[in-house]
């Protein structure tokens, strides 16, 4: 039995050398980087196209028919908020009205994908609704997912 381990071990050595030969092989062969996508490389994309297109006015680089849904984005979001806009000061009111376009916006990116991510848009909304000083929870998950829902119904409008 140890003699036919022994005669079966210089079939491995060579079993091993080609292995490593032909891994060299394909690691010679492979190009020098390799990129693995990040986990979140999609939606980083998408921030950084919103924030190149309000730099340069967002509504004037859509075509006509996002620009219309971009709109009707922003009504939602804005819908039922007046008096508590209205109650802020100015520096958060400018913030509010920043972040709620920029929020627009990204949704309006994430509207033109074939498969639409509400949880992105519902965090959106939300990491949006959070700049309200004083804001009840409840009332913060309850806003966004009314208005996420308003928005999925408008998708197929435009």
């Amino acid at each position: 039995m140890a003699q036919e381990r022994m005669e079966g071990q210089p079939k491995i050595e060579k079993s091993l050398e080609a292995v490593s030969e032909g891994r060299q092989e394909i690691i010679a062969s492979a190009p020098e980087r390799i990129p693995v996508p990040a986990e979140n490389q999609q939606e980083n994309d998408d921030i950084k196209e919103i924030k190149k297109n309000i730099g340069g006015g967002a509504l004037n680089a859509l075509p006509s028919y996002q620009k219309q849904r971009e709109l009707e984005i922003d009504n939602i979001l804005a819908e039922g908020l007046g008096a508590i806009f209205l109650k802020m000061d100015q520096d958060n009111q400018k913030k509010f009205k920043k972040k709620g376009e920029e929020t627009a916006a990204t949704i309006n990116i994430l509207l033109n994908k074939t498969k639409i991510n509400v949880g992105k848009i519902i965090n959106l909304i939300k990491n949006w609704l959070k700049l309200i000083p004083g804001i009840n929870k409840f009332f913060l998950e309850q806003e966004a997912k009314i208005k996420a829902d308003a928005i999925i119904r408008i998708k197929d409008k435009f």
